[in-house]
């Protein structure tokens, strides 16, 4: 059993891996400001909670002074939320990062760091593969880029054991639907839900290389486990690329009387995302990986089961 600290463990992956790791029974110790995660999300959950930010070292020392092994993805996310807010989304995604991988210099712990296919950005060759340039076109992707180097200086200087996932496209259960900046899955699930028109920015061809969080967190379980550790990043995304007209037509399975509404693109979205799996699969070796139409059916019905949980009419966190 290991002492492993979750910084963004309220959060959605936060919390799903989180759950995982009291399941195999590892202490557990959750950081998080709750500007996007619950609290509630960890209730019956052995895990000792500290709510506080990446951005303040101090506080963040105190809460995972002891912990032998750091997931890190507490991150301000959203592409559109970091043109509005450039400097927010470096304060917490890149300085944050370094706090945290300073207590970790300290602590002689190991780090694992949640990354972003948005990275390439500009760089149009599909499928992506690890050692394509990275052309962020977004301050959301620079930062996440920022955060990378970061993790790669340290490890290659204090000799650090790391993981770096570029993560593409995580839906699932625990994702929350109700906010500005949610992501596409939940979001579309939850105007459905509430007789509300689906707006798609393009034409709905773009493509995403969705990654259910089962899947996901299989990979981060697995890579504790091997005690896995690698200078450079790896795309976690399993190579099924999906365009957006086809999720939907996916939904309307579900919700016949869906309402599109079609927009300009908006800046910063890159058009198509697809993986290249080969780094992972040598890493990882083959996996099965649940099916994208059964993934999204049981967000869809933890989502239904759950909507208890979020209030659509006043958005309290943002």
């Amino acid at each position: 059993m290991a002492r492993i600290a979750i910084t963004g463990g309220a959060g959605f992956i936060g919390t799903n891996l989180a759950r995982a790791l009291v399941g195999a029974n590892h202490e557990i110790v959750v950081v998080d400001n709750l500007s996007t995660g619950y609290a509630s999300n960890l209730t019956g959950l052995a895990c000792e909670f500290h709510k506080t930010t990446v951005t303040d070292y101090k506080a963040l020392r105190r809460a995972i002074k002891d912990c032998e092994y750091i997931y890190h993805f507490a991150a301000r996310g959203s592409v559109p939320r970091s043109i509005t807010d450039p400097r927010s989304t470096f304060e917490v995604n890149a300085m944050g990062t370094l706090n945290v991988l300073e207590v970790a210099r300290e602590n002689g712990a190991s780090i694992a760091f949640s990354s972003s296919s948005s990275v390439y950005g500009a760089n149009t060759e599909r499928p992506t593969h690890e050692k394509m340039w990275t052309s962020p076109i977004s301050p959301y992707a620079a930062s996440k880029l920022s955060g990378e180097s970061l993790i790669q200086g340290y490890s290659a200087a204090f000799k650090m054991p790391v993981m770096i996932y570029r993560f593409f496209n995580v839906f699932g259960p625990w994702q929350r639907p109700d906010h500005s900046y949610a992501a596409v899955v939940p979001k579309w699930i939850w105007l459905l839900e509430n007789n509300e028109p689906i707006e798609v920015y393009g034409d709905g061809e773009q493509t995403r290389d969705f990654t259910f969080v089962e899947d996901l967190i299989d990979v981060l379980l697995q890579g504790l486990k091997d005690k896995k550790s690698h200078p450079f990043p790896v795309n976690l995304g399993f190579g099924d690329s999906v365009s957006l007209n086809t999720l939907l037509e996916i939904l309307r399975e579900r919700y016949p009387l869906m309402r599109v509404i079609y927009r300009d693109e908006r800046l910063g979205d890159i058009r198509h995302s697809q993986n290249s799996p080969i780094e992972l699969k040598r890493l990882f070796g083959e996996r099965r990986t649940v099916d994208f139409r059964e993934a999204v059916f049981k967000t869809v019905n933890w989502l239904v089961e759950n909507q208890f949980r979020y209030q659509k009419s006043s958005e309290k966190k943002k």
